[in-house]
């Protein structure tokens, strides 16, 4: 049995364009797209509706992401609109209009996957773990907390996404894939990636793919899209972080959140300290 695990598109067409022709080429019998296909990024639309079209022609199976939800909450009549929060989350409303304010395949798409081995045991697919879809999985996350994350009963693979940095790593009886970003890295490494899992009688193998794209197209469609001007200051450190391939936002929440939402500046005058910096 052969599995593909993608995650973490956020809109970037052309990286997503490159990984379906790499695992259309390796043929996988399944495939799961891990959450976070739109949001943070110029293309939602576009990519959504290629997922889309791959899960009714091939049976591909969808899991939802945390930015999935930041944009089904942009449906709700309680969604901010302006002051500072309604700033914050000015991307995700972009996002939400450029989806035609139609978040129904969102909605739609699970928390979970469960895929059977040809031995009938269990293959789990969430976004960040079991415990919820922004509770992920890095590189120095230690056994005790990982175990947790894996959830009940053990399974011999699990896979998830969301940190955007991959990693193989045996715990226990589990094999535990995080397949990395499929369009926004921040691991350094400006590569995106998807995971390709194998099973054997003896159990599972897992290999991260790391694949070069067109960054300079990818970067052009923040201008084209409308994105950058049109999704708020936090849509320049988007593009920071598909630059560079290191998150710019999480920074930013941890060293401006508490002052912005304070009224002490304004987003815009903290995205500013941030690019100064």
């Amino acid at each position: 049995m052969k599995l593909a695990v993608l995650s973490d598109i956020h809109a970037n067409l052309r990286a997503l364009e490159r990984v379906l022709e790499d695992i259309d080429c390796w043929k996988p019998d399944a495939v799961v797209v891990a959450g976070d296909v739109v949001n943070r990024g110029p293309q939602p639309l576009a990519c959504l509706q290629l997922i889309l079209e791959r899960q009714a022609r091939d049976g591909w199976h969808l899991v939802r992401g945390n930015h999935e939800d930041y944009v089904i909450a942009q449906s709700k009549p309680d969604s901010p609109r302006s002051g500072p929060l309604g700033e914050i989350f000015r991307s995700s409303l972009w996002t939400y209009r450029q989806l035609n304010c139609d978040v129904q395949a969102l909605e739609a798409m699970p928390f979970q996957q469960s895929l059977p081995t040809p031995n009938g045991h269990e293959v789990r697919i969430t976004h960040a773990s079991t415990r919820g879809n922004r509770d992920g999985i890095y590189p120095t996350t230690d056994d005790i907390s990982l175990r947790k994350q894996i959830g009940r009963p053990v399974v011999p693979l699990f896979v998830v996404g969301h940190t955007h940095w991959p990693l193989v790593r045996q715990v226990d009886e589990t094999l535990v894939v995080n397949v990395g970003a499929a369009g926004l890295p921040f691991d350094g490494d400006q590569r995106v990636s998807y995971g390709q899992m194998t099973w054997h009688m003896n159990g599972w193998q897992a290999r991260i793919v790391r694949l070069e794209y067109n960054l300079q197209l990818a970067e052009r469609d923040f201008f084209d899209t409308g994105f950058l001007e049109d999704g708020g200051p936090l849509a320049r450190l988007m593009r920071i972080e598909l630059l560079e391939a290191r998150s710019q936002l999480y920074q930013w929440a941890v060293a401006y959140q508490d002052a912005v939402m304070a009224g002490e500046l304004t987003l815009a005058e903290s995205v500013e300290r941030v690019l100064a910096q």
